[in-house]
């Protein structure tokens, strides 16, 4: 005799199908790639710019132009706002906006650029740390490989496009000013706002910088490696340079598709790295509470430091794990410093000790300046984050042949910004490796962005 089943337990087994059914078309839909944005996404920043198109290239950009709106992507690289794009998405702009994957806008500062290799820092005061990106490495990519990007793609902020690694080490020139060298390509859709932002890997990492498009082309663009990009990052936001400290470390990053680590090369002569004890073979493990891959590791986590801050560094000798104290030092680029005892590295000044930084700038520049209040609002609502003031000019130096008055607030020289008196030197110390006899200076005029040239 055949036996009913209950009617519950018929829906019981129903509900318990139709669940199993679901869970497992949602196993199908997550897939790697699927995982991997969602990982990736919070690291990646929109860029909106506005920047001022003149109708001719005069020595001294004095003239009203016409507003012009650009867009970028952007790559988080430190949890406090520094955020790494291309050159060209920033270049010449006179505000920056960005824009977080979770809506939130905040207004940007250029705080150091490359040209040569269209790359670029940008910093935002975020109202809690950012997600840093997960970096990978470019050293063992895969022709096939799957590939995506993620980006601010035609102003539609954070489009995530997928392809294939199509090749590797292209070289590639856009114009007569600008080439690159050893790009990875692919058939990921780069559009116009992707630039600046990351090609990423299945496993979430970035392994390339979007720089390029073939024009007129389908499906063609251009990434710049992730491990070249980093040793320009590392420059780019090295202590001495931006705040003017020193640690005195020589050291070289390896990148294999089994490792990433930083390799010590030797330290400073009676440099802070010296005085710490680090000797050529180590590998930096941390620096605080920075776990350390590569000399960008290195140079953030001492970027909030000051001279005479200690702080923990752990390194690896042979198989010995080994923690000392690193205090910063104070950045002199007038010294001549040795590394290894023989290997001589020049930062040298042609001016005498006795002269005061104050003459000096006036002797070179043909300028006196002096700093902007702490509430002075000049620069707030632009990509500056402050400058000099100019008290008087020097008649027929650079700066008076330049269009520069008194009143005008020196926001940054070349490439670098100009806050103190101490950022000038360094420019100035800088002028024996520019090629050019010329010094690039911007300025604000009242509230009006301007630039010019420093003809020496």
């Amino acid at each position: 005799m055949m036996k009913r089943i209950p009617l519950i337990g018929i829906k019981a087994l129903v509900v318990c199908s139709i669940a199993t059914v679901l869970s497992a078309a949602s196993a199908r839909r997550e897939t790697p790639l699927v995982k991997a944005v969602r990982n990736s996404k919070t690291a990646v920043v929109n860029i909106h710019s506005e920047k001022t198109s003149y109708s001719s290239d005069t020595v001294f950009q004095s003239s009203k132009g016409r507003k012009v709106n650009g867009m970028g992507t952007g790559v988080v690289i430190d949890e406090r706002g520094y955020i790494v794009t291309n050159h060209h998405v920033v270049d010449g702009v006179d505000l920056l906006r960005v824009t977080l994957v979770d809506g939130s806008t905040y207004e940007a500062s250029v705080v150091s650029y490359d040209r040569k290799h269209d790359l670029a820092i940008i910093k935002i005061k975020p109202s809690e740390p950012l997600t840093v990106m997960s970096i990978g490495t470019s050293s063992d990519l895969m022709l096939g490989e799957t590939v995506f990007a993620v980006g601010n793609a035609f102003g539609y902020e954070h489009t995530v496009t997928s392809g294939i690694v199509s090749s590797l080490s292209r070289d590639v020139e856009v114009n007569d000013t600008q080439s690159y060298y050893n790009l990875i390509q692919t058939d990921a859709s780069i559009n116009p706002g992707n630039s600046g932002g990351p090609l990423l890997n299945l496993d979430g990492e970035v392994v390339g910088i979007n720089v390029a498009i073939r024009a007129g082309a389908q499906r063609i663009g251009f990434a710049i490696p992730i491990d070249q990009a980093r040793e320009v990052i590392a420059e780019l936001i090295s202590v001495n340079e931006i705040n003017q400290t020193h640690h005195g470390l020589v050291s070289q990053d390896i990148k294999t598709p089994n490792e990433k680590k930083l390799i010590v090369q030797g330290a400073e002569t009676d440099s802070p790295a010296e005085k710490a004890g680090f000797k050529e073979g180590d590998v930096i493990l941390s620096v605080g509470d920075v776990s350390v891959a590569d000399r960008v590791d290195f140079e953030r986590a001492l970027l909030d430091k000051k001279p005479g801050d200690m702080i923990e560094v752990k390194y690896k000798r042979e198989e010995e794990e080994i923690v000392t104290n690193l205090e910063v030092g104070k950045y002199d680029p007038s010294q001549v410093v040795r590394v290894n005892g023989d290997q001589v590295i020049s930062r040298r000044s042609d001016k005498k000790t006795s002269t005061t930084l104050a003459e000096r700038i006036w002797d070179e520049l043909g300028v006196r300046v002096t700093p902007l209040p702490d509430n002075q609002t000049v620069t707030q609502g632009t990509i500056y984050e402050g400058g000099m003031r100019v008290t008087s000019i020097r008649a027929g130096g650079p700066a008076s042949r330049g269009g520069i008055q008194p009143g005008d607030v020196i926001v940054g020289l070349h490439r670098w910004a100009t806050v103190t008196t101490e950022n000038i030197e360094y420019v100035l110390d800088q002028r024996d490796t520019l090629k050019d006899d010329s010094l690039k200076f911007f300025i604000l005029r009242g509230r009006q962005p301007l630039h010019g040239k420093l003809e020496f």
